[in-house]
């Protein structure tokens, strides 16, 4: 075990379990052909010692902690290790082609990982991450569930979601006070919606920020809302849309 000490203003709980680290490592399918591996928060490389050992990809590293940098550099010299934040990262920057994004995700930022993740959604064809259950819950949410939100929305618009396996809080290092979940994202089949794709986004936020009205009136502050929405959306509340009507109001929106 190193002496790099987590981080708790990071959101830092390093995984001790080689199995799991192994387990979520091979998670990775090669989907949508890319030839680069993004892993985020490796800390002190526990998963990343099974991405090098599948010898498939070429691996680079998002680590913001300055220990765990300088102990990555010292005992994986051959790694690609970025002091910089995933959040700001420019993909261009490390591979020109599709690529996939793995990690034991910071809990603090991973449904920011996952906006980050759909702002390339045209690049990045697979992710394997390790998130809060109650997270993980949420992005695969169906609708017409509690869980069901924005989140659930829009990465079920662009990528098909698995649930891999659950992880209890003493795999960890400090352990969590909640539950994990490892699931995987494949982008689908879907190049692009068929409805202006920045509006979704709109609508799909504005909806779900006052889920308990009605479309009718959540969607109120919407500017491109200028006469009243089509009847068969009027009376309904945001978690009871699929993805499929969401596109379809989005459509009709736009058409008003």
């Amino acid at each position: 075990m190193s002496n790099v000490r987590p981080k708790k203003h990071l959101g830092q709980h390093f995984l001790k379990e080689e199995a799991i680290a192994q387990r979520i490592a091979e998670g990775l399918t090669g989907h949508g052909a890319y030839a680069h591996v993004l892993e985020i928060g490796p800390g002190t490389g526990a998963l990343t010692t099974h991405l090098l050992a599948l010898q498939r990809w070429p691996i680079t590293c998002y680590e913001v902690d300055a220990e765990s940098v300088a102990y990555l550099n010292a005992h994986y010299p051959q790694l690609d290790v970025r002091s910089e934040d995933f959040l700001r990262m420019d993909p261009n920057a490390v591979t020109t082609g599709p690529f996939a994004v793995i990690g034991n995700f910071p809990y603090n930022i991973s449904t920011q990982i996952v906006f980050k993740v759909l702002e390339h959604r045209d690049r990045c064809t697979e992710v394997v991450g390790m998130f809060q259950k109650e997270v993980a819950d949420r992005i695969r949410a169906p609708h017409g569930s509690k869980t069901y939100g924005i989140t659930s929305v829009l990465t079920q618009a662009f990528y098909d979601v698995d649930l891999l396996f659950h992880v209890e809080p003493g795999s960890f290092i400090p352990p969590p006070k909640v539950r994990s979940s490892v699931i995987r994202l494949r982008r689908n089949a879907t190049a692009t919606l068929p409805c202006d794709e920045a509006l979704l986004f709109r609508v799909v936020k504005t909806a779900f920020n006052q889920r308990r009205k009605t479309l009718s009136n959540a969607l109120k502050p919407l500017p491109e809302l200028r006469a009243p929405l089509p009847p068969e959306f009027a009376g309904k509340r945001a978690e009871q849309l699929s993805v499929a009507d969401f596109i379809a109001l989005t459509t009709a929106i736009a058409a008003i």
